[in-house]
């Protein structure tokens, strides 16, 4: 009897501890969804560096040093694409599948995410959670701004969201794996290496990640230029986000019914791939070490690539150290403003330049409004975009400067990979393998940092938003 009533004693104490654990989960995701999506990143992450470092998850079925499987688990889960080992020959088939899994969880977004888990603790999803899983495509409800519901998903519909997020990425990736395979043949894939390798490729596309389960990369499908336009779409439909796919699935052509977003993220993105792909021609028509020695078909599409890759997708037919100078500059400028928000892409994004760039022109012409397509942007749009691009040059500074003391490697060459870091691009000039183990870890916090958001990462940051009931004398310091 003694017994029984000890054990009785102990699964009540168990069920209190259990209630009192959820009790605090939903209030954090109520009381504050950025520290709560901050806090679930870095659980996962965590968890795929225990992973990692297991044996069976290496080839040589050994443990991988923490500092590697950290910096893996980070790029993954963040879905950048750099790495400190070669992914094609390090990792076993079971570390391949680690890395499969943690893209497409990481490529459904940090408050997305946090959404989903909330609705699985709560049961469902209340006006703070979908307050939640609507900041995914819009930076302002992470912290309480104005929101134009015109200008981004309502808050009615985040449950048809999620879906779209879970049932887009599971048919597109399905349909970029189907056009894959046949390429894969071609190229001297075995059959039954090929069907896990064509699901592997269209996950590495769809969520900007760029990486390759081979050690040649994608260098063995150069002149297959079907292989890489299926890469090109795949990237593009991950780089321009959930909510313009959702626009999209719903207004089909109609572009007077699209959304402010959809409008501004499609019509930059396409406007930097053209641009991104004649600067490349100009900058690198004479350089042998690149396009010199292709002809001008070769270029040209070499050219459209290597500007869609830049975007955040990771993916290199040239390898990005014997680009000049210039083109390294150009290349740095695209990945820092990577893809569309609430997208598999980082960058401060499209939709960022795109109001500072509509912005600059108001002020140019005297507007005291910013405005595009019929539509007026509020003036906390503009200070969001403000401060994203402030955190992120200030985090990118701050790493360069970091990484370069430590390493004592050439600025250029440092500057390129943070960004690439940042903007969870993955293109690399082969400086990430040679870096030191602190260099390491200060990369891996730069890429946790560009995945995250910077306007999440200040939000989760800051205390408890604080109304202020009064408003101080105006005085205007001299600018510019």
């Amino acid at each position: 009897m003694p017994d029984a009533s000890v054990g009785v004693r102990v699964q009540r104490t168990v069920r209190t501890a259990v209630r009192t654990v959820l009790r605090h989960v939903r209030t954090l995701t109520t009381a504050s969804p950025s520290r709560f999506a901050v806090l679930i990143f870095s659980a996962l992450i965590l968890l795929f560096t225990a992973l990692f470092s297991l044996p069976a998850a290496s080839a040589s079925g050994t443990v991988t040093p923490l500092a590697d499987a950290l910096f893996t688990a980070v790029s993954t889960i963040c879905v950048t694409g750099l790495a400190t080992v070669d992914m094609g020959t390090h990792w076993s088939p079971f570390g391949h599948i680690l890395v499969f899994v943690g893209v497409n969880v990481g490529a459904m977004g940090v408050l997305t995410l946090a959404s989903i888990l909330g609705l699985v603790i709560s049961k469902r999803l209340g006006l703070r959670a979908k307050l939640l899983a609507a900041g995914d495509s819009n930076p302002l409800r992470a912290h309480g701004g104005a929101v134009n519901e015109s200008q981004t998903v309502r808050l009615g519909e985040v449950g048809q969201l999620l879906s779209t997020v879970a049932l887009s990425t599971l048919i597109i990736e399905s349909a970029l794996a189907v056009l894959l395979y046949p390429s894969l043949l071609l190229g001297g894939i075995d059959p039954l290496t090929a069907l896990w390798e064509a699901p592997y490729y269209a996950a590495m596309a769809f969520t900007n990640t760029g990486f390759s389960p081979n050690a040649e990369g994608i260098s063995i499908f150069a002149d297959d230029y079907f292989f890489l336009s299926v890469l090109m779409v795949g990237v593009f439909l991950g780089s321009i986000g959930f909510p313009v796919i959702f626009t999209l699935a719903r207004m089909k052509w109609h572009f007077h019914k699209w959304s402010l977003h959809t409008k501004l993220t499609l019509i930059t993105t396409v406007i930097l791939w053209v641009l991104g792909a004649v600067a490349f021609l100009t900058l690198e028509y004479g350089n042998p070490r690149t396009f010199g020695s292709m002809g001008a078909g070769e270029t040209t599409f070499q050219a459209f690539f290597l500007s869609s890759m830049t975007r955040s997708g990771g993916f290199s037919i040239v390898n990005p150290a014997d680009l000049y100078g210039s083109s390294t500059i150009a290349a740095s400028m695209l990945m820092f403003v990577g893809g569309g928000s609430a997208s598999t892409a980082g960058g401060i994004k499209v939709t960022t330049l795109a109001v500072l760039a509509l912005a600059v022109w108001s002020e140019a012409r005297g507007r005291t409004s910013v405005e595009a397509f019929g539509r007026r942007i509020p003036s906390d749009v503009q200070r969001v975009a403000l401060s994203v691009v402030a955190w992120g040059s200030t985090i990118v500074a701050l790493s360069t400067i970091t990484i370069a003391q430590i390493t004592k490697a050439d600025v250029d060459d440092v500057l390129f990979e943070v960004i690439s870091g940042f903007a969870t691009v993955g293109l690399s000039t082969g400086l990430t393998q040679l870096l030191p183990e602190s260099a390491v870890y200060v990369l891996a916090l730069t890429m946790f940092m560009g995945r995250v958001g910077t306007v999440t990462l200040a939000a989760a940051v800051a205390a408890t938003l604080r109304r202020q009931h009064y408003s101080l004398p105006v005085e205007r310091p001299i600018v510019g």
